[in-house]
């Protein structure tokens, strides 16, 4: 029960990586609120857990609404009187459309670094006022690990992620003096449902060939780290980038063709 009676929000969280947040959250005994703009579907899997004797409840979210980010939090706190977590899980991006410089249009390219940071910087900016007359919290930043490694595809997501992995140092810098703690988690390949629909299998498999440990990552692995952060065991750590990856962009860029050789011996 490592957040027992702690007061989280996680965005986005009705799948996937999102889902899985919440479900840990709610087994270590947090009252979690899912911030999500399709609430009947989001309100099933409340019920499901509250079932089991949990706390999940929704709130509204739109990331194409700005002005619901601050609402989110009002929201809460009309059944809180404090919030002490708080997960940027949404991020989007559009794979037909986000592709290299040549090739991809500018309305596209700021239209997803917009979205992407602006869901971090007002969820944020609305939170921390109530975390500082609270004596504290953690913000944890769903980034990605293509924040780190350049692809050849996909400029503006790997932009934004980038950009949020320095707005997570910068909060923290600018919010531990009120004990509030801010660090990012960069999932790698995950197994996923838009993960799944999305990429191809060749894909998949040339991507798990340059992975150390041959795999896609677990929704419930990433949320693990989440859980760090958001716990108290974490007291001590701010500003960290923390890739969750299975190694992936760590070895030499060589690394997936030597494997191959050794592997066909």
């Amino acid at each position: 029960m490592r957040l027992k009676d702690k007061v989280a929000i996680v965005t986005a969280s009705t799948r996937g990586i999102g889902a899985a947040i919440v479900n840990t959250f709610a087994q270590e005994g947090a009252h979690v609120y899912m911030a999500v703009r399709n609430l009947e579907r989001s309100q099933e899997m409340a019920d499901k857990l509250n079932e089991k004797g949990y706390f999940v409840k929704c709130v509204y979210l739109d990331a194409s609404q700005k002005e619901t980010y601050s609402s989110m939090v009002e929201e809460v706190l009309k059944s809180e009187d404090h919030i002490d977590i708080l997960v940027n899980n949404f991020g989007t991006s559009n794979p037909r459309k986000d592709l290299d410089i040549r090739s991809t249009e500018y309305s596209d390219f700021i239209g997803t670094v917009d979205t992407n940071l602006a869901s971090v910087f007002l969820s944020a900016q609305a939170v921390i006022p109530h975390m500082e007359k609270n004596g504290g919290g953690s913000i944890i930043n769903i980034s990605s690990i293509g924040g780190l490694v350049p692809d050849i595809s996909q400029i503006a997501y790997g932009t934004s992620k980038a950009a949020i992995n320095y707005l997570t140092k910068l909060i923290a810098v600018q919010t531990a003096r009120s004990n509030i703690r801010c660090n990012a988690v960069l999932p790698g390949m995950t197994a996923t449902d838009a993960v799944n629909q999305n990429l191809s299998d060749d894909f998949k498999e040339f991507f798990l060939k340059h992975t150390p440990i041959k795999r896609m990552g677990l929704p419930e692995e990433i949320a693990k780290t989440v859980l760090y952060f958001a716990s108290d065991d974490s007291a001590y750590t701010t500003g960290q980038i923390v890739d969750v990856s299975g190694g992936f962009g760590l070895p030499t860029p060589i690394y997936g063709d030597m494997i191959s050789r050794k592997e066909k011996r």
